[in-house]
């Protein structure tokens, strides 16, 4: 006998991922230029010349014996005061230091370790439509009730009448993530601290702490001059999730952290909570080469002003041409109505046209859809066609 859940999850790929395959097929067929791919949250453009460099040096100066060995579980002590040095620079209110941070392979080693440290049998976990999909299987994979506040359709920021008839005295985390995936919406202040004071006076109602898990893989891609909120300075009860796939454009690297709040109630259990967590899983000793690399990039970031000009272009065209498009203030994604009611429909014809794009409901927000823009500006401009006659067959 095997686990019929990890069957489950193992045959049948995320959506995203079935499409992204299929546009590899397609390509292999009539070509990748022909094939209008808006599945995947890939970086498209390369990382900084500094991440060049760190590794070249590291590679060519480092005992190789140290370099490619293995580092502490929870990584690196050298990183690990750097990556806290760079957040005491975000940071109001926090004194962070090397035993705050755990090193890990990604945001979503991150999240699962998160998860598995604070969960136990029957607490439910919270997250906001619309949301990475992938916060359902690392929920429910660490024994919680996964619950979804429905979106608000006006400005996709948090519902706070239904959030505040959700929380129940068996809600241990919220999950939230700003810049958002799929709808690009960046958290204002003014909803961070709401949903802060929520929080905390339900924490206080049922006696227990309910932990905050921001995930921040897209904190540096944000179009505006607004800052962004460091969620642990609302909120003492915080894990950061951060990954270095989106800010440096190294996704296949995996390499991210934890923040385990200082400020955080037991601070020094819950780490060790997510020590454990990551014994458990199989998390520990992150690429002790990337640990290194992302120690002397810290700060650094990859030219995001493709992104910003690719959003502008992608959005005004199909605003113009018809389409209902949530105005992205951050992230990669554009989130657009769909059409007709269905969503997969609407994907499925688009399909016919060779576009392919992300049906919202995988998101918790059926009716839209997801479009990647973090592609080369040609591929976009030679799809707007196939957009217009897709959209034309509506009108």
């Amino acid at each position: 006998m095997i686990s019929e859940k990890m069957y489950e999850l193992g045959s049948k790929r995320s959506v995203i991922r079935e499409l992204f395959e299929y546009g590899k097929k397609r390509a292999a067929e009539i070509g990748s230029e022909n094939v209008f791919d808006f599945s995947l949250g890939n970086p498209s453009i390369p990382a900084p010349e500094s991440v060049k460099e760190a590794i070249l040096d590291l590679v060519e100066n480092t005992d190789p014996i140290a370099l490619h060995g293995y580092t502490s579980a929870q990584g690196d002590l050298t990183v690990r005061d750097t990556v806290a040095k760079h957040i005491n620079g975000i940071s109001e209110k926090c004194n962070v230091t090397p035993d705050n941070i755990y090193m890990t392979s990604g945001a979503a080693a991150s999240l699962s370790i998160c998860l598995k440290a604070v969960i136990v049998p029957e607490d439910e976990v919270i997250t906001f439509a619309p949301f990475f999909p992938e916060y359902r299987v690392f929920a429910e994979a660490a024994g919680a009730k996964f619950s979804v506040i429905p979106p608000n359709k006006e400005d996709f920021q948090i519902d706070f009448d239904i959030l505040g008839k959700s929380i129940s005295e068996k809600t241990k985390a919220v999950i939230i993530n700003s810049p958002n995936n799929p709808s690009g919406v960046v958290y204002s202040t003014e909803t961070i601290s709401k949903l802060c004071k929520i929080l905390t006076e339900k924490s206080k109602q049922y006696n227990h702490s309910i932990y905050l898990i921001t995930d921040e893989p897209y904190r540096e891609l944000i179009y505006s001059n607004d800052k962004l909120p460091y969620v642990p300075d609302f909120y003492d009860n915080t894990f950061v999730c951060y990954s270095y796939s989106k800010s440096l454009s190294l996704p296949g690297e995996r390499i991210g952290y934890i923040m385990v709040s200082p400020l955080m109630k037991e601070w020094q259990k819950v780490y060790a909570a997510v020590c454990g967590a990551g014994r458990a899983l199989g998390y520990v000793c992150a690429s002790s080469l990337f640990q290194r690399v992302i120690a002397r990039c810290i700060g650094d970031t990859s030219d995001i002003s493709e992104y910003l000009e690719n959003r502008n272009f992608l959005y005004n065209s199909l605003k113009n041409m018809g389409f209902d498009c949530v105005s992205p203030s951050g992230a990669f994604y554009l989130f657009v109505k769909s059409p007709e009611e269905d969503a997969n429909i609407f994907c499925e014809r688009a399909k016919k046209h060779e576009i392919l794009i992300v049906p919202g409901d995988d998101f918790g927000c059926s009716g839209y859809v997801r479009i990647a823009y973090c592609v080369k500006r040609e591929r976009i401009e030679k799809a707007l066609p196939s957009f217009e006659k897709l959209i034309n067959e509506y009108k």
